[in-house]
């Protein structure tokens, strides 16, 4: 009995204080999105949970298409904004690590930028996943696959909101988006070779970091 008392006792104080959990995620409910093409960049509000007592650190954060041509390259984290609308007066800050502390949630504002991405959205559903380095393992990891609904973007060339919940358009919003982005393609084709430019694909998945994807 005392054997089974003391196993208890250090299983319960390592669940409660020194156990690693992991980060969860959720679908976002709304987007920020600008395509061109020159580059494609998109701003996500996110929630991160950490599922443990002991603190995670993010180092870094990527934006991926798994689904789509290798063509494709990942949208990079390029800053931390303070709010989910673009404009000229919001503070633009660099990406850098933070900390999800044991059994809290953090809302974070993630802008992911490709230039030269070769991601030109038709007006259809993406799989689009997001990727996090942490500090307590090796490599990329897959925090959170969601669908990216890229028929909502009726302006590519202007960087605005979006909503991303499965709302059905209208057929007049549906022709402005088919529109829109069909002006984008030919303008695609009528660029010159951007030439290329290194790339960063993320490594083999080796492990789980979260759910909610």
């Amino acid at each position: 009995m005392s054997a089974c008392a003391l196993v208890f006792t250090v299983a319960s104080f390592w669940w409660l204080n020194a156990r690693q959990g992991r980060l969860k995620a959720w679908e976002p409910h709304s987007f920020a999105a600008i395509v061109r093409c020159s580059t494609a960049r998109l701003r996500l509000p996110l929630v991160l949970h950490n599922t443990g007592p002991k603190p995670i650190v993010v180092q870094d954060l990527i934006l991926t298409f798994p689904h789509e041509p290798a063509s494709h390259l990942p949208l990079l984290w390029v800053s931390s904004p303070s709010r989910l609308q673009p404009g000229p007066d919001g503070e633009a800050k660099l990406p850098a690590g933070f900390v999800v502390a044991g059994r809290e949630a953090r809302q974070l504002f993630i802008e992911f930028e490709a230039p030269f991405s070769g991601f030109l959205p038709e007006a259809r559903d993406y799989k689009a996943q997001i990727q996090v380095r942490v500090g307590h393992r090796k490599g990329w990891r897959p925090l959170l696959m969601f669908t990216l609904r890229a028929a909502n973007i009726l302006d590519p060339d202007r960087y605005t909101v979006y909503n991303n919940t499965p709302l059905e358009l209208t057929k007049e919003d549906q022709k402005r988006a088919d529109a829109a982005l069909l002006e984008l393609l030919d303008g695609e084709g009528d660029a010159s070779d951007p030439g290329e430019r290194k790339r960063r694909d993320p490594p083999g998945d080796d492990g789980n970091t979260g759910t909610g994807r």
